[in-house]
């Protein structure tokens, strides 16, 4: 199949209150016995299905005379209805690995900044659902929020050499004007590479966790929207797990619809969380269907909760690295709240060649697996690394804003041995560099951007290609471009969310001003829906 990246529709409901924010959560029982799941849920998993028509104010917003506005010539499905309202649970159990934020660091001893491509997005949907509820939010990685919306970066001509662009501006750090910030944007090609079709194993967790509204019925409805992308080239095995795993389906044409979504609804939760048995099971399947030429990805939905076998997100990544030359890659998508194990999922996507969304709604579902099909399945550029060189001459220190957990070794750049994030079609990579002039330097030649890379290969060991992209005069400008004012307002809300060492003057009041002035034509409202979170945040206290 050959579906192009693209959004057709919004993907976030606009903030609401608290108290209809927890009308689509029930109270959560953790992982149960064998058999222990409620009949509610799930008699509940079985009968919520997509609707063909959405209508009214909940409906998905499509913008006015969009020729997008239909897909299968159907409107786009709303949100799933509202559940009754459940009694708050501590979210002290969900577990998050906050790793310490990048001091500023002198350029005449580090002239080198260098860091792993990351496209994971989980963190700011994540975000979102904890302020909806009420709760000042955990686990924010700075890079998920600004990598969650689209900019306008050039895409590489047709037949360019390297499957991406660099972008740069340079203008006065908005939360200290005495500073310089530098924006870097990858642009991966929106063309998807040829393939033989999609060879894809679904690895969903059924355990006594997932008998959630928000989590198993919305998974078989998630996943449901990924199957209508299928057809007769593709193939797609179905593994579930729980206090064993099971093979619910092996190798079944993309083309049948209706047995994989009836395999998907009729899904039930119950027992404890093997994990790691459920990996093994789903790549062994990936492996003999292998397609060769094609793309080949399992895609683990979960909560994270794992507690049978090996469990700890060092012992599931020592699965997942000692799986990766295969060939085989991996997506993790998070569903749940209050047990979250977002550690555990970020570490296995980090170490699988892959990618990790956190999926809230059904909207955000078709986020990820619809609209952003292409830059969720297919690699266009792997091991994708960047090196920073500033200049010492123009840039007294600096430092790299988020990608705390992604940072590498200077070393480590030229080795090709050493791993590093994925990009996929139509992915776009977007880092910040807080400056500090050098004394007396001008606004001149502050850096050069180093991007590694290899070509996909079907597991295939292949060489590395470097390619070298200056900073210079013309990048700095007093008045930034849309894209840099609103991407640098997500940057200032996470350095406010995560109360860096080193925000200065960051506070909501700007951050809302300055987004709402660089929402550009925002055609599916994103951009608006991030001004309506700050405003929400802020309500926060």
């Amino acid at each position: 199949m050959h579906l192009a990246p693209r959004r057709t529709a919004p993907v976030v409901p606009l903030i609401v209150p608290l108290a209809a924010a927890l009308t689509v959560v029930l109270a959560l029982a953790g992982c149960t016995g064998a058999g222990e799941g409620s009949d509610a849920g799930t008699e509940e998993a079985a009968s919520l299905t997509a609707p063909d028509m959405a209508t009214g104010p909940d409906a998905a917003r499509v913008p006015e005379g969009s020729s997008e506005a239909l897909s299968g010539d159907r409107l786009v499905p709303p949100y799933p209805e509202p559940y009754p309202e459940p009694v708050p649970t501590d979210p002290a159990g969900e577990e998050y690995d906050d790793s310490p934020e990048s001091p500023f660091l002198d350029v005449v001893t580090s002239p080198l900044s260098t860091f792993s491509a990351d496209v994971d997005t989980a963190s700011y949907s994540n975000l979102r659902r904890q302020v909806n509820q009420g709760v000042a939010p955990e686990g924010v990685r700075i890079e998920e929020l600004v990598n969650y919306f689209d900019y306008g970066y050039p895409a590489p001509a047709a037949g360019a050499e390297h499957p991406f662009s660099v972008t740069t501006e340079v203008a006065p750090a908005p939360w200290n004007p005495e500073h310089r910030l530098a924006m870097v944007g990858v642009q991966a090609t929106g063309a998807l590479p040829a393939s033989e079709g999609n060879n894809v194993v679904f690895l969903l967790d059924v355990s006594g966790s997932m008998d959630e509204p928000n989590k198993l019925p919305l998974l078989a409805e998630s996943f449901a929207l990924l199957v209508e992308q299928l057809d007769e080239d593709d193939r797609v095995s179905i593994v579930t797990y729980a206090g064993d795993n099971r093979v619910v389906a092996d190798s079944v044409p993309g083309s049948e619809h209706a047995v994989l979504v009836d395999h998907l609804r009729s899904l039930r939760a119950g027992g404890s969380t093997g994990g790691a048995a459920g990996l093994a099971t789903a790549y062994e399947l990936a492996e003999k269907n292998f397609v060769r030429g094609g793309n080949n990805r399992v895609i683990l939905a979960t909560d994270g909760d794992f507690n049978v076998g090996p469990s700890s997100p060092e012992e599931l990544t020592s699965l997942i690295e000692a799986e990766r030359r295969s060939g085989v890659y991996v997506s993790v998508l998070g569903f749940g709240m209050y047990n979250l194990k977002d550690s555990t999922m970020e570490a296995i996507a980090d170490h699988g060649n892959g990618n990790y969304a956190y999926i809230d709604t059904l909207a955000e579902a078709r986020k990820v697996l619809v609209d952003e099909f292409g830059s969720t399945m297919f690699v266009v550029a792997q091991d994708l690394k960047l090196q920073v060189e500033l200049n010492p001459a123009v840039v007294g220190s600096y430092r790299l804003i988020g990608y705390d957990n992604r940072r590498l070794a200077d070393e480590d750049f030229d080795d090709d041995t050493k791993d590093a994030g994925d990009v996929g079609a139509g992915h776009s990579v977007t880092a910040f560099y807080e400056l500090v002039p050098a004394g007396g330097g001008a606004d001149d030649d502050f850096m050069t951007v180093h991007v590694r890379y290899k070509a996909p290969a079907d597991g295939v060991s292949a060489a590395s290609t470097e390619v070298a992209f200056p900073v210079g005069a013309g990048a700095f400008t007093t008045a930034p471009s849309a894209d840099f004012e609103f991407a640098s307002a997500v940057a200032e809300l996470g350095l406010v969310a995560t109360g860096s060492e080193y925000r200065a003057q960051a506070n909501l009041d700007a951050v809302r001003l300055r987004a709402a002035g660089a929402l550009g034509s925002d055609p599916y409202g994103l951009r608006a829906e991030f001004v309506d979170l700050v405003e929400a945040y802020r309500a926060l206290g």
